[in-house]
């Protein structure tokens, strides 16, 4: 099972699933599992593993980027460690040509600030425009503040849900919320003349996008549809199909186990995800 969402364990294993998504049409996000380190070995570790997949991704010619979360860099052991950590790879993504681009993953509420902070700052950092971004969740009820900001100084955005268990004081609880805010935040992205990520699995969501694009005189190229790796790869072809553009985030690594386990605990939800798709083609 865990093949079907899970790249491998080794980073060739990652660039292999990169190279055939690319072959098959789609651009890839590659997200090196693990999250909370403890030690500031482990995330200056998990930093040389990221420089290594940007030279990989560079040498290789792959049409790929990454996505890393700041827990996975140390922010809980030295947020110092950890900002020098993202800064290193966001620099040496600026550096590449053609320039790449690092994705920084939004965690539980607890690191909202924080991630969003690390992000504004960096992309003011001269050379490193348009080479990091940030991403939303839409069941946040600040989210619509933290896009404004976020458009203000250009920054490129993935869209996605959310998958953290929040409170309702801080989150919206019902799916219907959820969604609305979500396509309106999508409509807000869209007009903003940025490339952003439309990260969703949602059929209904995924029209709406496609008829707003149409009715603003977007080009489909635009912006980008973001799926997992192994769900909805029949949605994923069909958008291919029509010129849409697609991102598979493809994750790998050691602690596909204890991430897996963490996340089902926290979400229930989250497993019936997976079990929904899981028998899809």
């Amino acid at each position: 099972m865990s093949a079907r969402f899970v790249a491998g364990t080794q980073v060739e294993d990652a660039l292999r699933a990169a190279k055939a998504l690319n072959q098959a049409g789609r651009s890839v996000s590659l997200d090196n599992l693990g999250e909370n380190v403890t030690t500031a070995n482990e995330a200056s570790n998990s930093a040389q593993l990221y420089r290594q997949l940007l030279s990989e991704i560079s040498s290789r010619g792959l049409n790929a980027n990454v996505s890393l979360k700041l827990t996975h860099m140390g922010i809980d052991v030295d947020p110092q460690l950890a900002y020098a950590n993202v800064a290193g790879l966001v620099k040496q993504a600026a550096s590449i040509s053609p320039k790449n681009f690092v994705r920084v993953d939004m965690e539980g509420s607890a690191y909202t600030q924080r991630t969003l902070d690390l992000v504004h700052e960096l992309h003011r950092e001269p050379g490193n425009r348009s080479c990091v971004g940030a991403v939303i969740q839409s069941y946040m009820r600040r989210s619509e503040d933290d896009v404004t900001k976020l458009l203000e100084d250009g920054i490129r955005i993935r869209l996605c849900k959310g998958a953290y268990n929040e409170p309702a004081e801080i989150a919206y609880q019902q799916k219907s919320e959820v969604d609305a805010n979500y396509v309106k935040l999508m409509k807000i992205l869209l007009k903003s003349g940025i490339y952003h990520g439309l990260a969703t699995h949602d059929e209904k969501i995924i029209r709406q996008a496609q008829s707003f694009a149409t009715q603003e005189h977007l080009a489909r190229d635009a912006f980008e549809f973001q799926m997992l790796y192994g769900i909805r790869r029949d949605l994923q072809r069909s958008l291919i199909r029509d010129g849409w553009r697609v991102r598979v985030y493809v994750p790998f690594g050691t602690e596909w186990y204890p991430y897996l386990m963490r996340r089902l605990a926290e979400r229930p939800a989250n497993l019936l995800f997976v079990a929904r798709n899981l028998f899809r083609k």
